[in-house]
């Protein structure tokens, strides 16, 4: 179900969200220094004609008019280290708040652009990954909470003072008997921790969930508190809902979460973000993404369509969440209507590169892992990367993630460092060089120059190219140009998308079992001519509202599920050609 209108191509993003990422300098104890990109928990606000994203570790935030071009706003008003900052319209200017331990401090701003935060009043409550909402009939909400043993709270507040009317009410706790998602661990599967540091979070956490990042919506009568778990350093973060009938419940759980969840494919998690509407009334998901190299705070942002279906269930499309997507600027369906029809012609393609480190080869940028790269063997400009797609197919867009090598090496160390939970860090004022030419050819001899950044200083860490024309090409060469603190050329990912000539998979049928309440164990036989596999579930036949995307496997263990519900499953077979729907089945 592919929309292919010649006046959206020009409006087409791919997750993670090619924005200017800010580098932070964290110095923690028994892990040392780190520089690292980061943005996470990201709050989207539609004030006055245009989009604000505020995310933590940005030192200012990002603002569009279109939700496809975004440009980095820097701010020296806002507190630049507070994590997961909120932003919300209240009372006809935007409402600032940030993670404190200490009383939480609230900011107005009625011109953003002009960087006119105001802090407005000290709050009476110690909160973290705080959110306010204000209810159709003015009154003045917050819910905060992030911890692996208190509960996500809220509390209305004064609206002229800000502080709070009444005692908070415990609203979300964890339940990893009854909901799957919650556990903690890739894959839903405990992790083992290592080390002195390892000795320190088993003591202090052990398996334990953080339930955290509250966000509301009010729908019609309906009051939609969404909240994250297991742990953002994992795939399976996510977001799920209780729905009530007031701004402070009673709630009732949402089996049909999580909404928000992606933990298979290029990129992973979907955890931690904010659900907002355009002004065309579409509904939309921001929410973080996973690296987890370098620190466990290394993450990124991913946009996705969103919705309430004629149920009143919040879900997020997010099939194949990290190819291409189209943002239309008209009232849209957010399942038949978002995709350009392009799928991924360069996994596990035939890679050489001007040169490499150790363990850390060519073949490590096309195998649709962020978390794995391909490294430059010397930091000079001019190292290349050359992909052979294996035979000519059409090339709609590209998509280049760099990935932060060893930056610390060559990173400046910051002075004006602050306080942090553990540690201290600071975010860099200045965006960093990432300089490209990306070239196609169908021969390998003649080349066709089709992005050019080098020379301009441009940061695009995650740049994503859509061709003015389609063009048919076998050969693609990715030069590099200046990188970040003049340190080395990496790539995580090539990706090349477009149309391969030849058939669909043939089509495939999924079998299994349920292993025990929240998990099931899940089976299909290989199409020959398929590179992957996207596996679709929910809790009724015509809901499968979550996806799971998987490379070069027959079998998958779902642990998500909630228990006491029966689920139904699908696995979809892709190559370049396109997609081919499997049956739909329930197994427990």
């Amino acid at each position: 179900m592919a929309l292919h209108v010649d006046d959206e191509m020009n409006r087409v993003i791919c997750n993670p969200l090619d924005l200017d990422y800010r580098y932070q300098d964290v110095r923690t104890p028994f892990v040392g220094r780190s520089v690292h990109r980061e943005a996470a928990d990201p709050t989207v606000v539609f004030y006055r004609g245009r989009y604000f994203m505020f995310a933590s570790m940005t030192r200012g935030f990002w603002h569009s008019e279109d939700l496809v071009t975004w440009t980095h706003q820097p701010s020296e008003k806002i507190p630049a280290i507070d994590y997961a900052p909120d932003v919300r319209e209240v009372d006809g200017a935007l409402l600032f708040t940030a993670s404190r331990k200490t009383e939480g401090r609230f900011f107005r701003s009625v011109d953003p652009l002009a960087d006119d935060f105001e802090e407005v009043a000290p709050s009476d409550i110690k909160f973290w990954d705080p959110d306010t909402f204000q209810d159709d009939d003015g009154r003045l909400y917050l819910y905060w909470g992030c911890s692996h043993k208190e509960p996500i709270q809220g509390v209305e507040l004064d609206r002229g003072t800000l502080q709070r009317l009444g005692e908070p009410v415990a609203l979300i706790q964890a339940d990893t008997r009854v909901r799957g998602w919650e556990r903690t661990g890739d894959d839903y599967i405990a992790e083992v921790r290592h080390g002195l540091a390892g000795k320190i979070m088993d003591a202090y956490i052990g398996d334990a969930p953080f339930i955290e990042g509250a966000y509301m919506n009010r729908v019609g009568d309906r009051y939609y508190l969404q909240y994250a778990g297991p742990g953002t350093q994992f795939n399976t973060y996510a977001d799920g809902c209780y729905v009530g009938d007031g701004p402070l419940g009673p709630f009732e759980y949402d089996p049909h979460s999580p909404f928000s969840s992606k933990p298979g494919g290029f990129i992973t998690g979907a955890g931690h973000g904010s659900t907002f509407q355009d002004h065309h009334g579409n509904w939309w998901h921001v929410a973080t993404m996973r690296v987890s190299v370098n620190a466990d705070f290394e993450r990124r942002i991913g946009l996705f369509p969103a919705g309430f279906d004629d149920d009143g269930v919040l879900f997020c499309n997010q099939n194949f969440a990290d190819y291409p997507m189209i943002v239309p600027d008209r009232r849209f369906d957010p399942w038949a209507e978002h995709a350009p029809g392009w799928m991924l012609l360069s996994y596990r393609a035939d890679t050489t590169a001007s040169s490499s480190l150790p363990e850390h080869g060519p073949a490590l940028a096309v195998d649709e892992s962020v978390r794995t790269w391909w490294v430059a063997g010397t930091n000079e400009p001019g190292e290349w990367l050359h992909v052979d797609l294996g035979a000519t197919g059409t090339v709609h867009a590209l998509q280049v993630n760099l990935a932060d090598h060893e930056v610390a090496k060559a990173a400046p160390r910051l002075r004006d460092l602050s306080k942090a939970t553990f540690g201290k860090r600071g975010v860099y004022p200045d965006r960093q060089p990432t300089e490209l030419r990306i070239e196609l050819s169908d021969d390998g001899v003649d080349w066709t120059v089709v992005h050019d950044s080098i020379g301009t200083g441009v940061d695009a860490p995650h740049a994503f190219v859509v061709l003015d024309e389609p063009r048919r090409a076998r050969y693609v060469r990715i030069v590099g140009g200046a990188m970040p603190f003049g340190g080395t050329f990496a790539v995580s990912g090539v990706r090349v998308f477009g149309l391969n000539d030849g058939p669909t998979p043939t089509p495939v049928t999924v079998a299994g079992e349920r292993r025990d309440a929240r998990t099931a164990a899940l089976t299909w036989d290989a199409a020959p001519d398929a590179i992957g596999y996207n596996v679709r579930y929910g809790i009724a036949a015509d809901k499968l509202y979550h996806s799971w995307l998987v490379y070069d496997r027959t079998e998958l263990e779902v642990g998500s599920l909630n228990a006491g519900h029966p689920y139904w499953f699908a696995v979809d077979a892709f190559n370049g050609a396109g997609v081919t729907a499997g049956d739909v089945v329930n197994i427990g």
